[in-house]
C-alpha cells in the first residue's frame, strides 16, 4: 500500500445531515475526498430520531443523497440520549457501547486499517476502545464542544474526555487558541496536539460575481447562518441590530439555520420590534447555503468560542467582509482589520460599532473581503486539509490503552440536555 492511498477506513460522526451543523459539513466534505484519494470509506453516524432531537438540530439518519459516492454507511439511532424523551436521564454509556460493538462487528465483516472518531466524547471514547479490541490505530478530531465545555459538565465526563486526550494516537484539533483552552482546562499535554485547519468548499461557495464583492445596498444585508443558539451571539446581533437603526444605520438581517434557540430568537425579534428588520430562514439545506451567503452583504459571526469555524470560512469565499468576535477558534483564522473585523464577545455596543465600521469605511470592506477571499483558496480549502488528514493517517502506532467508565454522576447537566453536548 503506497503512502496514504489505499486504506479502508472508518468515521464515526457524532452529526451527520440531516442535522444541521458545522459538524455535518466537515464530514461530508472530509469524506468526499477521502474516496477522491482512492480510500474505502465507511461512514457509522449517530443521530437523533426522536421529536425532540429532530426539533433541535434536524433528526433522522444520514438522507443517501447526501453521502458522497462510494461511502458504506451505517446509521445509529442514540437511543440512550433519547431516554430524556421518557423522562430518564440520557444514557451515553449505552450509546457507546453500540457505536464500539458496530465498529468491531464492522472490521469482523471486512478488516478497517484506521478509525477516525468525529467528536472526543462519545464517540472518540467508542473509537478509542475499538480500537484497542480489534488492534487498530486511531484518529479524534476534536471540534468544538468536546473541547470547550464537555468534561466541565461532571466527574463522569472530565475523566473520560480527558482519557481520550490522553491515549488518542493521533488528536487533530483547528486551531492554536483552540489547543490552548483545552491544554489550560484539561492539562492536556500540548504535544498530543495535531494542528489540522477548518476547511470549506471553495467551488461551491464561491461569489455570484467578482465584481460585487464587498458591494453593500440600502438597507445593507446582514448575514447570520449556522446554528442558532445563544452561545453563538445570536441574541447579541439583534440587540446589535437595535443599536444601528436608532443610530440612523440602514440595516437588514437574515438569520439562516435552527438550533436549540430558534424559539427564543423569534421570541425576542417581536420583543424588540425587529419584524420589518428581520428574516428568520429557519433550516437551510447546505447544498442550498451558498445562494443564502449570496442574499449577505456582511457577514456577523458574533460567537462565544469554536473550534474552527466553517460558516466564516464558506463567508469568505463567498466574498462577503466578517465581523466576529475575539475568541477561541475565530482568532486563529480572522486577523483584526487585514482580512476581517474582531470585536469583543457578549457586548452588543462593540458589534454595532464593528458593524458600522465595516459598512461606513469602503477601503476597510474591499480589503478584508479581499484578503479573505485569497486566504481560503491558500490555506483553508478541502483539497489542502484534506491532504494533511490522510497523511496523519500513516505509520499510526495501534496503542490504546484501556479506559474503564468512571461512576456516573447524575448532576451532569447534559443528562438532562444531550443535544448540547
Amino acid at each position: 500500500m503506497g503512502p496514504g492511498r489505499g486504506m479502508r477506513i472508518c468515521f464515526v460522526s457524532r452529526r451527520y445531515w440531516p442535522a444541521v451543523s458545522g459538524m455535518s459539513a466537515y464530514a461530508e466534505n472530509l469524506l468526499r475526498h477521502l474516496v477522491r484519494a482512492d480510500h474505502d470509506v465507511t461512514l457509522v453516524s449517530q443521530y437523533r430520531g426522536d421529536e425532540a432531537g429532530r426539533a433541535v438540530y434536524g433528526g433522522g439518519p444520514p438522507p443517501p443523497e447526501r453521502v458522497p459516492a462510494g461511502v458504506e454507511v451505517h446509521a445509529l439511532e442514540a437511543l440512550g440520549e433519547q431516554a430524556v424523551g421518557r423522562g430518564e436521564p440520557a444514557d451515553f454509556e449505552a450509546d457507546v457501547d453500540t457505536m464500539t460493538r458496530t465498529v468491531l462487528d464492522l472490521h469482523e465483516r471486512e478488516p478497517f486499517d484506521v478509525l477516525h472518531a468525529q467528536y472526543a466524547y462519545p464517540n472518540g471514547l467508542a473509537v478509542l476502545r475499538a480500537a484497542r479490541a480489534a488492534g487498530l490505530p486511531a484518529v479524534v478530531s476534536v471540534q468544538g464542544g468536546d473541547g470547550h465545555w464537555v468534561g466541565t459538565c461532571c466527574a463522569t465526563h472530565r475523566d473520560l474526555v480527558r482519557a481520550v486526550f490522553t491515549h488518542a494516537p493521533a488528536l487533530l484539533i483547528g486551531s492554536p487558541s483552540f489547543a490552548g483552552e483545552v491544554v489550560e482546562r484539561h492539562g492536556v499535554d500540548p504535544a498530543r496536539f495535531t494542528l489540522v485547519p477548518g476547511a470549506t468548499d471553495a467551488q461551491r461557495f464561491a461569489p455570484r460575481d467578482r465584481a460585487d464583492v464587498a458591494r453593500i445596498g440600502d438597507p445593507a444585508v446582514l448575514l447570520y447562518h449556522g446554528r442558532v443558539d445563544v452561545r453563538k451571539g445570536v441574541l447579541d446581533l439583534l440587540d446589535a441590530v437595535v443599536l444601528l437603526l436608532a443610530g440612523g444605520v440602514r440595516v437588514r438581517l437574515l438569520v439562516s439555520g435552527v438550533g436549540p434557540d430558534s424559539g427564543l430568537v423569534a421570541e425576542r425579534v417581536r420583543e424588540l420590534g425587529l419584524g420589518e428588520h428581520v428574516e428568520l430562514l429557519g433550516a437551510v439545506a447546505y447544498e442550498r447555503a451558498h445562494e443564502v451567503y449570496r442574499r449577505g452583504e456582511v457577514f456577523v459571526s458574533p460567537t462565544y468560542a469554536e473550534g474552527f469555524s466553517n460558516t466564516i470560512l464558506e463567508a469568505m469565499a463567498c466574498g462577503l467582509p466578517v465581523v466576529s468576535t475575539d475568541v477561541v477558534g475565530v482568532r486563529d483564522c480572522v486577523r483584526p482589520d487585514d482580512n476581517g473585523v474582531l470585536v469583543p464577545p457578549a457586548d452588543p455596543p462593540a458589534l454595532a460599532a464593528g458593524i458600522r465600521r465595516v459598512l461606513t469605511d469602503d477601503a476597510l470592506r474591499r480589503r478584508i473581503a479581499e484578503r479573505a477571499y485569497h486566504d481560503v483558496h491558500l490555506r483553508w480549502s478541502w483539497p489542502v486539509v484534506a491532504g494533511q488528514i490522510t497523511a496523519i493517517y500513516d505509520g499510526l502506532p495501534a496503542d490504546v490503552p484501556a479506559i474503564p467508565d468512571p461512576p456516573i454522576d447524575p448532576s451532569c447537566r447534559f443528562r438532562t440536555a444531550p443535544h448540547l453536548l
